[in-house]
């Protein structure tokens, strides 16, 4: 068997050891269903069981309120880019307040554009992305249909450290890159949602956190592959919905809840975790750059730039000769990335700071 490799793609991500192996062990039989999870049909009692656990382990570790649906949908962050303003943006006569952070805010607000009328209330673009707004340079509509943002931003390494408060406005978030990585309170979001293929498990699956008086407003003319109320009656199984993607997820989260102890627990594990490469960051006198500015650098995502191309190349060369890989920053940013999502071993980060270590000592 080839020897795994620490992983720091952006995503699809690493995923928990003892999660594969779980996987391994009842791919061929899942228990009680007398087949595969692949096979089983998502209308017979096994896959309803696996569903109706995946949601408990959700609400359990978000302490997700009894007004909020959780549903497993399809087509990725980039369908609910569309999807939000379809159902509540378009022909309301309202706009809809967006906060550009980043390529995946700035993605979701061109989105948003062929459904709608938004307003820009922030864009970091000017300074290169490398922040979150403050409170005091972006006032909301008190009218908008709803105010979106991404809560960290997987390219420049950005997150929140405190949500913007909207009022009675409905918060919309892109968490795909760092659910189930801290304590959220869900009560602040109107729609709280993330692919899962970077901290939740493997791609297929989106899940929605969505508040009941929302399910209620989509518009009935919607087909109901896009009509969020259509999708919760049918409880995410419209049509056949990612039945493995599903199971996975309720593998991650129980890994959550039963190996880690909860997200409090995840949290600190991330902090240190991101502080090991950070503090390598800001020792190298220079020789490394994080893209993000200190007080919004990301737990998850950490890139950062070289004195000179060919020094990166060697860098990427020499990191996989140390099981160091998928550590290419995005075009748009240059340089490295490591994403550190909760799957990322303390052992995998550390391999990662001792070789940026020695690195800079060889060639600084």
């Amino acid at each position: 068997m080839q020897e795994r490799v620490y992983n720091f793609s952006a995503g699809p991500a690493v995923l928990p050891l003892s999660v594969l192996r779980k996987a391994q062990e009842e791919l061929l039989c899942l228990p009680d269903a007398g087949c595969s999870v692949l096979e089983v049909s998502h209308r017979a009692r096994p896959f309803d069981e696996i569903i109706i656990q995946t949601e408990t382990n959700i609400r359990k570790l978000l302490n997700v309120p009894d007004n909020y649906r959780i549903l497993f949908l399809q087509g990725g962050a980039l369908l609910q880019f569309a999807m939000i303003p379809m159902n509540f943006l378009k022909n309301t006569g309202k706009k809809a307040d967006y906060l550009i952070s980043g390529t995946w805010s700035k993605t979701a607000l061109g989105e948003a554009k062929t459904q709608g009328e938004t307003n820009i209330l922030w864009d970091g673009a000017e300074s290169g992305f490398r922040r979150k707004p403050k409170p005091e340079e972006y006032t909301g509509n008190p009218e908008a249909a709803y105010c979106y943002t991404c809560s960290n931003e997987t390219i420049q390494g950005v997150q929140w450290r405190e949500y913007p408060d909207t009022g009675d406005i409905p918060l919309v978030c892109d968490a795909s890159s760092d659910i189930f990585s801290r304590s959220v309170d869900i009560s602040r979001f109107g729609i709280y949602f993330a692919c899962a293929q970077k901290n939740a498990g493997p791609a297929g699956v989106t899940i929605v956190i969505i508040r009941d008086d929302l399910v209620e407003r989509s518009p009935k003319e919607l087909p109901k592959m896009l009509n969020y109320k259509v999708l919760s009656d049918g409880r995410s199984m419209v049509n056949t919905p990612p039945c493995f993607a599903v199971y996975m997820v309720k593998l991650v989260t129980e890994w959550l809840l039963d190996h880690i102890g909860g997200l409090e627990k995840m949290e600190q594990r991330n902090a240190e975790k991101a502080k090991y490469l950070y503090d390598v960051i800001d020792r190298s006198h220079g020789f490394y750059r994080g893209h993000a500015d200190k007080e919004y650098r990301s737990m998850m995502n950490v890139p950062f730039v070289l004195p000179s191309e060919e020094l990166t190349k060697k860098f990427l060369d020499g990191a996989k000769t140390h099981h160091l890989t998928q550590l290419s920053g995005h075009r748009s940013v240059g340089g490295c990335r490591a994403s550190i999502y909760n799957a990322m071993p303390e052992e995998g980060v550390l391999a990662l700071r001792d070789f940026m270590l020695d690195f800079a000592r060889k060639n600084g």
